[in-house]
């Protein structure tokens, strides 16, 4: 299968040029031994192309091969991660000032580019679903009375699959945005091997954002932005003033690597996974699918009375989860995991103990009053107190368990006696957090 900026970078390197610009290694290893494919480490030099550019070139080429399989009119090499996306993502679909409506649920990468872009934060609650202890899918019957009681709001943005590994039905929130003139934004940042499954509701948003590096054998920082109704120079001008006028050609040629490798082998492992995903979810106690409840195949999320403790025993084990909280342990298998991973998993699991149904995790109270709006409590000055001393006091940052970072306190809310009782509750560690200035 084509990789054409990988293999345009590997022909470049190959002719041995006197390279006397950056990266300063010049295409020589590095020292210390460590690993770095050094050779394909270029900058913009007229043959390698810009990520930038209006080319044609290898990277408009691989680009296009990404935006093609997943079925989308233009993909934007992301070289800054999800979170350079989701800043591009917003400008391109909200623009400046205005309002948007946005999952609460939301990564903090949403809420800091609310600030920058001066936009005004109108929640979408998420059903909250009491046995398994996470909240419920993005119900497009929210979205639907968000933007009839609030008919100025043309942009929304979801998060689909949650950390957790919960799936929202895009389509019927795409066509609910659709009915209302809404651009629709899916933060897919832990989705980015479902196309590869099969799996085509990305294909109904205006934009969407994944993290190659999260679920696919891509490095860290390699991440995608996609969009249809948009020409590519309009992801280009976005990304461009979020992301670095340096990016990495590594990174990229990475992007173009693993698509390749997903077309044919990549795609077969990982369908295997989600088989062995299944598996594991039957035989131990996890969240599954059921009515009303639809979840990544390849995401296992343990339940257990004490997550924290079934985590630490996995790491005592040499096994790292992805995150834990009080009820659950959460697993990343990907397509780099075979048979023998998930033989030690299970091992690990046999010894570890503490797996069984999931701890009562309560539901988040209400969200807190807002007092500011998000570019206010960006800019406001702060100080760090004691988090127990903090009652009355508006948030200058998220206060939130991370991950999966989700806001129990937005910046700009009060922060209320209930919210950190329910903080305590579920085990939030940190013991100071940033707040405004009084007077401020």
């Amino acid at each position: 299968m084509p990789a054409p900026l990988y293999d345009s970078l590997r022909a470049l390197a190959e002719t041995r040029p006197l390279r006397l610009d950056m990266p300063g290694h010049h295409g020589t290893p590095l020292p210390g031994g460590l690993a770095w494919p050094s050779a394909i480490d270029f900058t913009e030099n007229g043959a390698t192309g810009d990520l930038f550019g209006d080319g044609p070139d290898a990277i408009r080429a691989a680009e296009g091969l990404w935006a093609a399989r997943f079925g989308f009119d233009a993909c934007l090499f992301l070289t800054g991660g999800s979170t350079q996306g989701i800043h591009a993502g917003l400008a391109l679909l909200a623009g400046a000032g205005g309002a948007v409506a946005l999952d609460r649920g939301s990564h903090r990468s949403q809420f800091n580019a609310l600030a920058l872009l001066d936009l005004e934060p109108v929640f979408l609650p998420r059903p909250w679903m009491g046995p398994e202890g996470v909240a419920g899918p993005m119900e497009p019957e929210t979205v639907e009375k968000t933007l009839a009681e609030r008919p100025e709001i043309k942009t929304v943005s979801i998060t689909s699959p949650t950390y957790y590994g919960v799936l929202s039905d895009i389509p019927a929130i795409a066509a609910v945005c659709r009915a209302h003139g809404a651009k629709l934004l899916v933060d897919g940042a832990h989705g980015a091997h479902l196309p590869f499954l099969g799996y085509a509701g990305y294909q109904a948003a205006d934009a969407v954002v994944m993290s190659a590096h999260k679920t696919l054998p891509a490095p860290g920082q390699s991440a995608l932005l996609f969009a249809n109704g948009f020409p590519l120079s309009q992801l280009q001008r976005w990304g461009s003033v979020y992301g670095s006028s340096s990016p990495s050609y590594v990174l990229m040629a990475a992007l173009d690597g693993a698509r390749d490798y997903m077309e044919g082998e990549g795609a077969a492992r990982y369908r295997e996974t989600a088989r062995l995903v299944g598996g594991l979810r039957e035989r131990w106690p996890a969240l599954g699918e059921r009515d009303g409840l639809r979840l990544d195949p390849a995401r296992l999320t343990l339940t257990s009375p004490d997550g924290f403790a079934l985590a630490r025993a996995l790491r005592e084990r040499g096994v790292y989860p992805e995150m834990a909280d009080a009820g659950h342990v959460v697993c990343i298998l990907t397509c780099a995991d075979g048979a023998a991973e998930f033989d030690r998993l299970e091992r690990a699991l046999e010894e570890a103990g503490p797996a069984g149904p999931c701890a009562p995790v309560p539901a988040p109270p209400e969200p807190p009053r807002a007092v500011l709006s998000p570019r206010q409590a960006l800019f406001a000055p702060r100080e760090r107190v004691e988090l127990r001393e903090s009652e009355g006091r508006v948030a200058a940052c998220q206060i939130a368990p991370y991950p999966p970072g989700v806001p129990v306190i937005a910046p700009g809310e009060r922060i209320e006696k209930k919210h950190l009782a329910y903080l305590r509750e579920i085990g939030y560690n940190k013991e100071y957090c940033d707040v405004i200035l009084k007077g401020e």
